[in-house]
Order: structure tokens, then C-alpha cells, then sequence
């Protein structure tokens, strides 16, 4: 069996117990260590009794760095009694300092690989700093042995035209996953509310300001034919006074986070459209992105809102789904759906519906899948050789 061990930026992290999920349904054994952004250590995560390398915080890059090369020195004595792992996989460029220091500890040639779903703003600056983070990433990636990535944006926009990893890509997509094939019917054994009021869910990682203040004042415009319903988990960093400003809204609710996967299915039924939009960084990796919302709404049969000129847009327009805004307006917002009726919506529902399953699911073949091409890794005779992204 496969030994995987798993260094994260944030054990608490739903993301990372995804990743989790299907690195195990996938047969791989998982050792899991990392920062948290929780207060005290966490006990377990699917399973697991992560190994703890202490608190961060976010939007404290001041502090993630300082916490990084305290874990680089304490690592050797942390990691140092484990099992030696078949290979590590490093989420997020700080993970990858670790990964290095880990592998050194191990006293053995462990292959390690570099998961990137996010392109951090420093990295894109054209100033000293931003030379600096992206020499110390091509540094510290010189020899991985792959690189997983969830957008073609990603590859085209940021890690082939900077020159930054020579390594095999692997695109995971940001999908769902459930153990079982996906089908149409167990997609549509619930119906929407009904509406009006519509219902806009806006769920996973709250981060951007600029969304909560857009739907508020479209509500407003609206005087509640609309309604706003947020899950998930808010950064706090990001907003004054999140909870203070969503109870100040008559048509924005917040219920609080949620499991993923065995919550999804009813909180999607609770809404007609899915959020995908965001503005957190905006021009950059906010445009690139795929999020998990997309493939989430639609695989409950939401309908996406999304900006017709990013990452996410141009994906949805090929699919030819969901609602595509030209600017980020509350006027654009009520001129796209404000007039929404029974029949229109039920035209987008299907239009979602119709789409593969696959298209937005992961399933257990895809876990072996991805489980097998980390194995290959491993058992790859002679140095590593690997063509220059082309």
C-alpha cells in the first residue's frame, strides 16, 4: 500500500480532508501533518490524528513565514519517529520548505509533489519581493517529481510563461466526490424551492468582500425577491464585521459551515443559483480559477452565476450553462436574472442537468487513479527527467 505523507498549510482545512478522502478511497495509507488555523490542535481529521506543527494565521504572512522555519527546525524531531512514507505531497509553496526538510530527515530519496490550486499574489508581483517568491519556489520545486494543479489558467497564465516547475502537470479538477457513479435521476430526486423568493447560494470559503457587499445591495434592489443564503466558513481577515453585516440584511442568511460531501446535496436543494464568482484577487488568481461551488451547484442541478471573462466563464460558456454577468454590477446582476420566472429557470436547471455526471464528479476510479500515478512515481527507476513545460 502506498504510504503517502500529506504536509498542508491548514489541517482544518475542508479542502484537505477531501483530498484525504480520496487519497485513502484510492488505496493509499495517509500520514497527515501541518499548521491549523484553529486555537487548539486538532484531534482528527477523517480519521487521522494529524501531526500538529502549530498555528498560523490568515492573510499573516508575517507570521506564516515565521512559522515555517520554526516547523523547518523541528521537523527532523516530529517527523523523525514516523514510518519512512513512499512519497510526501506538499500543498502550497510553504509546505514544499518542509517537504524538502522532511524528506532530509527520512535520511532517504523520497519523491515529493507539489499541490498548487491557488497562485498567491505575492508570487505575481514584478517587484524584488515577487522575484524573490518565485525564485524560492523554482528552487525548492527543482526536482519534484509532479505538479498538481486544478486550472488550465494555472499551467497557462502563471507556471509556463514564468518558467517555474519543469515537471510533469497532473490536473485535478476541483470536482465533487462521491464513492458511487453519478447519475441523472439521483441528481434530481428534490426539487428547488419554490421561488420566488429565488435563492443564490454563495458557499465554501468566504473570503471576498466585494461579493458580500454586490448581493446585498441587489437584494435591496430587488426588495427581496431575491435571498442570499451563505455556508461556509468566512475570513474573518478579509471582513470588518461579517456576521454584524450579514444580520444587518433583510435577504442575506448565513448557516453556518457544513460537511463535504454528505451535507452538499441538501444545501444546494435549498437554492436555485450557486455563487461562482469572486473578486479576492482580482486580475489574478480570482480569474484563473476553477472553484469547488462550480462543480458543486451544478452537480445538484444549480444553476452558476459566473463573470463571462474569467477562467470560470469561459468554462460555463462551452458547456453552455449557466449565467454570465459582463461586469460585476449590481445592475448587471438584475439585468441577467431580475425578471427570472418559472419556465426560464427551469430551461437553466435542465441545461445543468443535461451535462455528463463526470463532468463534475470524481468517483472511486478516479481516486485509483490518482493513486496509481503517484505510485508510478515511486516505483520510476533512475534520477528524475522530465520536459520543460512545452
Amino acid at each position: 500500500m502506498l504510504h503517502v505523507l500529506y504536509l498542508v498549510h491548514d489541517v482544518s482545512d475542508p479542502a484537505v480532508r477531501r483530498r484525504i478522502i480520496m487519497l485513502k478511497a484510492g488505496g493509499a495509507q495517509v500520514t497527515l501533518a501541518g499548521f491549523r488555523r484553529t486555537a487548539s490542535a486538532v484531534a482528527d481529521v477523517e480519521g487521522l490524528q494529524p501531526i500538529d506543527l502549530g498555528p498560523t494565521r490568515d492573510g499573516r504572512f508575517a507570521q506564516r513565514l515565521a512559522a515555517i522555519m520554526k516547523a523547518v527546525v523541528s521537523t527532523g524531531s516530529k517527523l523523525g519517529s514516523m514510518r519512512r512514507p513512499d512519497l510526501i505531497i506538499a500543498r502550497n509553496l510553504e509546505m514544499l520548505a518542509l517537504a524538502r526538510r522532511a524528506r532530509s530527515a527520512f535520511q532517504a530519496t523520497v519523491p515529493i509533489v507539489y499541490e498548487c490550486l491557488d497562485i498567491h499574489r505575492l508570487l505575481l508581483r514584478d517587484d524584488p519581493l515577487g522575484w524573490a517568491m518565485r525564485g524560492a519556489e523554482r528552487f525548492l520545486a527543482r526536482d519534484v517529481k509532479l505538479l498538481v494543479t486544478s486550472s488550465p489558467a494555472f499551467i497557462a497564465n502563471y507556471f509556463k510563461p514564468f518558467g517555474q516547475i519543469a515537471a510533469p502537470v497532473e490536473l485535478l479538477e476541483n470536482k465533487y466526490f462521491e464513492p458511487a457513479a453519478a447519475s441523472l435521476d439521483d441528481r434530481i430526486t428534490a426539487e428547488n424551492p419554490v421561488a420566488p423568493p429565488w435563492r443564490i447560494g454563495w458557499f465554501g470559503a468566504l473570503r471576498c468582500r466585494r461579493s458580500l457587499e454586490l448581493l446585498a445591495e441587489f437584494t435591496r434592489r430587488l426588495d427581496g425577491r431575491f435571498e442570499i443564503v451563505l455556508r461556509g466558513r468566512p475570513a474573518l481577515s478579509e471582513f470588518p464585521d461579517f456576521h454584524g453585516f450579514v444580520e444587518s440584511e433583510p435577504w442575506l442568511s448565513f448557516g453556518g459551515p457544513y460537511r463535504n460531501p454528505e451535507d452538499m446535496a441538501a444545501i444546494y436543494r435549498e437554492v436555485h443559483f450557486s455563487w461562482a464568482i469572486d473578486f479576492f484577487e482580482q486580475g489574478l488568481n480570482s480569474e484563473w480559477l476553477l472553484p469547488n461551488r462550480l462543480y458543486e451547484g451544478c452537480r445538484f442541478g444549480a444553476v452558476p452565476i459566473s463573470m463571462g471573462n474569467t477562467e470560470t466563464g469561459r468554462f460555463l460558456d462551452r458547456q453552455g450553462i449557466g449565467v454570465l454577468l459582463p461586469e460585476a454590477t449590481p445592475e448587471a446582476l438584475e439585468a441577467a436574472v431580475g425578471t427570472m420566472e418559472q419556465h426560464r429557470f427551469e430551461t437553466l436547471r435542465a441545461r445543468v442537468l443535461a451535462r455528463n455526471p463526470r463532468t463534475w464528479s470524481h468517483d472511486r476510479a478516479d481516486c485509483r487513479a490518482l493513486v496509481e500515478k503517484l505510485r508510478g512515481l515511486v516505483a520510476a527507476p533512475g534520477p528524475y527527467a522530465a520536459e520543460a513545460l512545452a
